[in-house]
């Protein structure tokens, strides 16, 4: 809609702002008239007419099989579309139209701004179908006329009441009808057996609905009076309402066709079963978060032990060994302290690439520099723990063997997200100034315990690559390839 909107017409960035404003609401009104809407624009030079917006109703036959979004039609050629934009006025006058041997009845809405006509939405009826209404089909007629009348006034929808149309309710959740005082008209079967889950006995109807809905609600006080007021519809809210066997969420819509108050919708949707198993999801990330919580301070336990067993051995070298083990433990510790910090397993391991880094740089205090460049992302907990320990290895190798006993030097971790949008990957880079490696090094026979680690998990694991070559200059440079999710999806 901005680009057909920007591109075509002379509307301002506040008219568009209302444009999407009503474009947010209007499933509503499709809902409620049973028919299609479409949002025509008139084009910069006044001569056309640009569609910039359609909709489809829930509750009946639509009556285009084709989207309109982008057709131009000349002012002349649809004559209540000019009656409308010019005169300012709801316009029905007109036989029903034939299309692919349905009739069509259609209306024009005039859409207003602060006085000013901005558009037209065109309301078409597949007729197809018609039959003698019912009640609630009375009740969603009148309704979407009062609606209609209050576009035509410019006063829906409601500024700053954007509404998420996927999280609201809908008119065929349940949908009641209020008169000017706040009492009950009509309740619609969805609406009443909401209610008579939330725990009312009677029927809803000629009974003031905020007085009935405090009732229901377990609180009492001041929330009373407030959810008194919220359900008579005197505003345009939404809330919800919890009882002792039910939760009812509530959006409540003052009708002003004419700039009086005459009365509300109120429709509602019965969550009850949504809010649990929300509750029960917040009771297992609670749980997920405690466990590795638990994980992390067992991990610390484990290093706490190994590095008093290490203090306790005379060989230098079992003293050493130890103190490796201490390292891999804490790697996997720190990423385990990171989940239990977050709502989902995927956590940002920069943090954890820099708290690594700290504790490896801990082998030579003072003499070896080390720093990261780049970021490593969001990652999956599945990705982020081998990672996080083959990055421990690989610095330890470096920090123990890259140099001479006193030597200054720097070890730098790289990291850059890569790859296609199909395969995301994240290429790491470790590399050294110092000594280098021998001639006839393989990375791939070598009997290291760490570089077995390193390959295990890479290869294995993470189903990535690892190599390590003589650095451009002088040093060595570990090269880790791994395939990871793209940041963006959850």
């Amino acid at each position: 809609m901005n680009d057909l909107v920007r591109q075509h017409t002379a509307l301002s960035d506040s008219d568009l702002e209302w444009l999407h404003l009503l474009v947010s609401e209007w499933q509503l009104l499709s809902d409620l008239s049973f028919a299609d809407l479409v949002l025509w624009v008139p084009t910069l030079d006044g001569t056309r007419y640009v569609s910039v917006a359609q909709m489809r109703p829930n509750t009946g036959p639509t009556s285009y099989q084709d989207d309109m979004v982008g057709h131009l039609v000349p002012r002349g050629r649809r004559p209540m579309l000019d009656s409308a934009l010019d005169e300012g006025r709801i316009v029905r006058e007109g036989d029903p139209e034939w299309r692919e041997e349905v009739p069509v009845r259609v209306e024009s809405i005039p859409v207003r701004r602060e006085g000013r006509v901005l558009g037209v939405i065109a309301r078409n009826t597949n007729l197809l179908t018609v039959r003698t209404p019912s009640r609630l089909e009375l009740t969603y007629l009148q309704s979407a006329s009062d609606l209609a009348q209050m576009i035509a006034a410019g006063t829906f929808p409601f500024p700053g009441q954007q509404v998420d149309m996927d999280a609201s309710p809908r008119a065929g959740d349940g949908l009641i009808r209020l008169d000017a005082d706040g009492v009950v008209q009509y309740a619609s079967p969805n609406a009443l057996s909401a209610y008579h889950r939330l725990g009312l006995a009677a029927d809803l109807v000629g009974h003031h609905l905020g007085q009935a809905t405090a009732e229901l609600a377990p609180a009492r006080g001041p929330v009373d009076e407030a959810l008194v007021k919220l359900a008579s519809g005197w505003a345009p809210r939404e809330f919800e309402v919890e009882g002792d066997e039910g939760v009812i969420q509530l959006r409540a819509i003052p009708l002003k066709p004419k700039g009086t108050h005459i009365g509300s919708l109120v429709l509602l949707r019965d969550v009850t079963e949504l809010r649990r198993r929300e509750r029960e999801l917040i009771t297992k990330d609670a749980t997920i978060r405690e466990i590795h919580h638990r994980v992390k301070n067992n991990l610390q336990t484990v290093a706490a032990l190994l590095r008093l067993q290490s203090r306790r051995m005379d060989s230098e070298q079992g003293r050493e060994a130890l103190n490796e083990a201490v390292r891999r433990v804490g790697s996997i510790a720190i990423v385990h302290e990171t989940l239990s910090q977050n709502l989902d397993e995927r956590v940002e391991f920069d943090e954890i690439a820099d708290r690594v880094l700290a504790m490896v740089a801990e082998i030579s205090p003072g003499r070896v520099t080390t720093r990261r460049t780049g970021r490593f992302g969001i990652l999956d907990a599945e990705v982020a723990t081998p990672l996080s320990m083959v990055l421990t290895e690989v610095l330890q190798n470096a920090l123990e063997h890259a140099f001479d006993q006193g030597e200054q030097g720097t070890v730098e971790v790289g990291a850059v997200r890569g790859g296609s949008r199909k395969e995301p990957r994240l290429l790491v880079t470790v590399q050294d100034d110092g000594r280098g490696l021998p001639e006839d090094f393989d990375p791939q026979r070598a009997g290291n315990l760490g570089l077995q680690i390193v390959r295990t998990l890479v290869e294995g694991e993470l189903g990535g690559k690892f190599d390590m070559v003589r650095a451009p200059g002088r040093g060595t440079q570990v090269i880790l390839d791994v395939p990871v999710r793209p940041e963006k999806q959850h």
